[in-house]
């Protein structure tokens, strides 16, 4: 996978459009849309925590260990930024891609997020 091709989560957004702003003193106007977007996004008011860069990689990684994601990482990391509770949330993300899952697999996908956030 390329450098273009990586796949970031918001935190990590939101850090390289604060280093550029330091860099350029300002930046554009969809890039200030854009790092508004990013720093609530990874914020605990999205969905109750935040985003961390690690736990985000970490994430993506276990999820394409999943049979139906491993050869959709796009997917993985969706889902490892979205960080579902609910069998509804995975479904919606793969309905997408007009996808579908088995019970068993969005059980594995929940409980992988579960213990990668500390719901346990």
């Amino acid at each position: 996978m390329t450098e273009e091709e990586r796949f970031v989560d918001f935190a990590t957004v939101r850090t390289l459009l604060l280093e550029a702003e330091k860099r350029r003193k300002n930046l554009t106007y969809e890039q200030k849309a854009a790092l508004q977007h990013a720093e609530w996004a990874a914020s605990d008011a999205r969905n109750g925590y935040k985003t961390d860069p690690e736990v985000f990689q970490a994430l993506k990684e276990e999820l394409c260990g999943v049979e139906t994601l491993s050869t959709v990482p796009h997917l993985a990391a969706k889902l490892a930024e979205l960080m579902p509770m609910f069998p509804n949330d995975v479904k919606a993300v793969l309905a997408s891609s007009r996808m579908s899952i088995s019970d068993d697999e969005i059980n594995s996908v929940l409980e992988i997020v579960r213990q990668h956030i500390g719901f346990e």
